[in-house]
């Protein structure tokens, strides 16, 4: 299968081709099955509709309003009755598409169903899953403001809980979608990732009771913004206007891969949450990528001193929770690679919120793409479809216009090579690390390459010349440039050490991969 890493400032556009492919790394199907529109729960949003009288809270599925339902991918032809489970959540900044102002925010989006569909034919099962929307940017003050926004994202928690718990209970009750119970993983992209996070880490009262959460407009009487009595706790329990779904069944997850996503503090990441791994644009407006205040453009600062990949995947590393990770880490495949260069040339660069970008850091990917805005370069939209949206939802066509060229200024070379490309790149860092994390069959192999198979390159940095010596039978050689192409490609070999001589190349970083029983390694080599 073709892999397609990403172009960065700085750094290269990979393409790789692997020898041999493994179930839940590679896509070893060719189709995949979809059930759709599965009901998982009920619950009450704010999200405005046309009940009349207006209402302040009203039910899912009713007067217009989403209903909360999930559809199902699955490997077409899979003999495997018991599959690890990820749990895909759209983005979409918490409000409607096109009333959000941008193209996408629904779980119908390119970039999720393209998604959904690569973790099927990777051997996966993959939950789309539709989360309750709605807050208020233009609240009157920023309390206000950040107090909508908290019980959004907080709203979205219980419905995600909800999702893992039907799939608890579908399991009991004849496993109809083949899942792994003891292997389920978080995927969240933008919105999505913020969801995933503050899943994995809120759990205990104080933690959203801290000073930062409160309404201090009187400073003798502060209000928590999130108040359980109304909407319930952090697990979808109790609340006057929460409905309880599923109740005895667990919320346990294993691993979260988040897009773009971030976390309200830190101080709620604590030693054993699960492993967490992550893809984020430093350039990123609204999920700083270091830390610092969310922002939208009509309505200001929405909260304060939120944490994007870069500070969390610091935090998480240094408290263990991602140790079960750091094989992925030294395992020599393209994707390991680019997020290491990638990472290190993000080094001392300044993110959105004017923080400097400090030290190389495992288990997050930054995606630099030389856009000053960019911030989800995997969407993929056609601004027909958006002014088709717009008119659907009752909305003049102007408004589907608006979502496109306001996110193409973004965005401006959007693209579906350049969408599919980021999708890529995602699937190959996170399924690698999702093997590691829940030790999935297939992982002790990835161990068993890096440990015992040994490939040594010299001289390195080259010039004209270049040895690769192996201590297994050496296939095949391909040399790739800094820019993706194929400089050189050696085929039909049978011998433990090659010769290349005559390389002709520019100066620059370029990857050799070499092809080795089946196998492949990768290795850098500079060419002076």
């Amino acid at each position: 299968m073709k892999k397609i890493l990403l172009p960065f400032i700085c750094l290269f556009l990979i393409l790789g081709t692997t020898f041999s492919q493994e179930r839940y790394i590679d896509e070893v199907f060719d189709n995949y099955t979809v059930t759709p529109s599965n009901l998982y729960a009920e619950n009450l949003t704010v999200i405005a509709a046309n009940a009349e009288p207006p209402q302040p809270y009203l039910p899912t599925g009713q007067f217009g309003i989403p209903a909360l339902e999930l559809d199902v991918y699955e490997p077409e032809g899979d003999t495997e009755t018991e599959r690890p489970l990820v749990i895909v959540l759209h983005t979409g900044t918490f409000a409607p598409i096109i009333y959000n102002g941008n193209p996408t925010g629904m779980r119908q989006d390119y970039a999720t169903t393209t998604m959904c569909a690569s973790y099927a034919k990777r051997g996966y099962v993959a939950a789309n899953v539709e989360y309750r929307l709605g807050w208020n940017p233009a609240a009157e003050t920023q309390s206000e403001r950040a107090a909508s926004l908290m019980k959004a994202v907080y709203r979205a928690i219980q419905d995600t809980k909800a999702a893992v718990r039907y799939f608890r209970k579908d399991y009991e009750n004849g496993n109809t979608f083949g899942i792994d119970t003891s292997r389920i993983i978080l995927s969240g992209q933008g919105s999505g990732g913020w969801v995933a996070l503050g899943y994995a880490t809120v759990d205990k009262l104080s933690e959203i009771q801290l000073s930062k959460f409160l309404d201090l407009s009187d400073p003798a009487n502060p209000v928590a913004l999130i108040d359980t009595a109304v909407i319930g706790d952090w697990d979808g329990y109790g609340g006057q206007f929460n409905v309880t779904n599923h109740p005895g069944y667990s919320n346990d997850i294993h691993m979260v891969c988040s897009m773009g996503g971030g976390i309200g503090d830190l101080s709620w990441l604590e030693a054993g949450d699960v492993p967490m791994c992550a893809v984020h644009c430093p350039t990123d407006p609204v999920a700083i990528y270091t830390t610092g205040d969310v922002a939208v453009a009509a309505a200001g600062v929405i909260t304060t001193d939120i944490s994007g990949s870069y500070d969390v995947m610091t935090k998480a590393n240094s408290l263990g929770n991602n140790d079960v990770l750091a094989p992925a880490n030294t395992w020599p495949d393209v994707y390991t690679l680019a997020a290491q260069a990638a990472s290190a040339n993000a080094q001392g660069m300044t993110d959105f919120g004017g923080t400097t970008v400090g030290a190389p850091v495992d288990n997050v990917f930054p995606y630099v793409t030389g856009n000053p805005f960019e911030a989800s370069p995997w969407d993929l939209w056609d601004s027909t479809t958006t002014v088709n949206i717009a008119l659907s939802l009752g909305l003049p066509a102007q408004a589907g216009i608006d979502a496109h060229v306001n996110n193409i200024a973004q965005n401006p070379d959007m693209g579906p090579v350049k969408a599919n490309a980021y999708i890529d790149s995602t699937m190959g860092y996170f399924c690698r690390r999702i093997v590691r994390a829940t030790n999935l069959d297939g992982a002790n192999d990835v161990d068993e390459l890096s440990m015992t198979t040994e490939v040594e390159l010299y001289p390195n940095p080259a010039k004209d010349d270049l040895i690769i010596r192996s201590n297994g039978n050496i296939t095949a050689i391909k040399l790739f440039s800094a820019t993706g192409e194929l400089v050189k490609s050696t085929n039909n070999l049978t011998s433990n050490q090659v010769h290349l001589s005559h390389l002709n190349l520019k100066e620059g970083l370029y990857l050799c991969e070499v092809h080795i029983d089946g196998q492949t390694v990768t290795k850098r080599v500079i060419i002076q």
